[in-house]
């Protein structure tokens, strides 16, 4: 398992200030229970840091056209029809993955195509998992048009903890389900729109596997 690049300069960051504090502890109050404790919090968070910023490899296994892949690992909280009027402007059938920060935190690209749309919006911070934070929280908005002209959306959105969006795609570029769309740091929630009538595969409350579980099938 690697680290996310993403995460590279922050971890060393940590390692090198947590290091620098338990061996001024150690050379000042030596192996005392201050030391001890120091040491075991320090350690604690350097590894669950660590773990947020992991970044495994993974492949589709199976033909990927015409499927919608799960852009992130995490809870599905949302299936339903809304009218998505900041870029596609029209009614779509959103599903809604929200990341904990056990989860990991890279973002793939939902469908194979061509990136015809990307846009950043400020916004507030509120949690992720509530559904105002699709429309209220800061987010990026990355439109792929696939081979067969369908339009799909996907919205990185931050949440109470996460205070920066990454996104990779730029328009013009060739995607592909197994390539990596973007990065959030700390708890978020990435949304997709689909046409309504999509086949959805997930129900709510399922975990999800980012670029390994389909969770729509797209029409012809």
């Amino acid at each position: 398992m690697k680290v996310h690049k993403e995460g590279t300069g922050l971890l060393l960051t940590l390692f090198t200030i947590f290091f620098i504090v338990d061996v001024a502890l150690y050379h000042t109050v030596n192996k005392g229970w201050v030391f001890y404790g120091t040491t075991f919090v320090t350690t604690v968070l350097f590894l669950l840091v660590l773990n947020f910023f992991r970044s495994p490899f993974r492949r589709f296994p199976y033909d990927s056209e015409g499927l919608v892949i799960a852009p992130a690992d995490g809870t599905i909280v949302a299936i339903e029809e809304v009218k998505e009027n900041e870029i596609l402007h029209r009614e779509c059938l959103q599903i809604s993955i929200f990341m904990s920060v056990f989860n990991v935190h890279a973002n793939w690209f939902p469908v194979n195509g061509t990136v015809k749309h990307v846009s950043h919006q400020n916004g507030r911070f509120m949690a992720a998992y509530l559904p105002k934070s699709s429309t209220e929280n800061e987010r990026s908005a990355v439109v792929i048009t696939t081979r067969n002209g369908i339009d799909v959306l996907a919205r990185q959105i931050a949440g109470a903890m996460a205070r920066r969006i990454v996104t990779y795609a730029k328009v013009g570029d060739k995607c592909h389900v197994d390539e990596q769309m973007g990065f959030i740091k700390f708890g978020s929630r990435v949304d997709v729109y689909l046409p309504v009538g999509t086949e959805v595969l997930v129900e709510m409350d399922q975990k999800v596997t980012g670029n390994q579980t389909p969770i729509a099938r797209l029409g012809k």
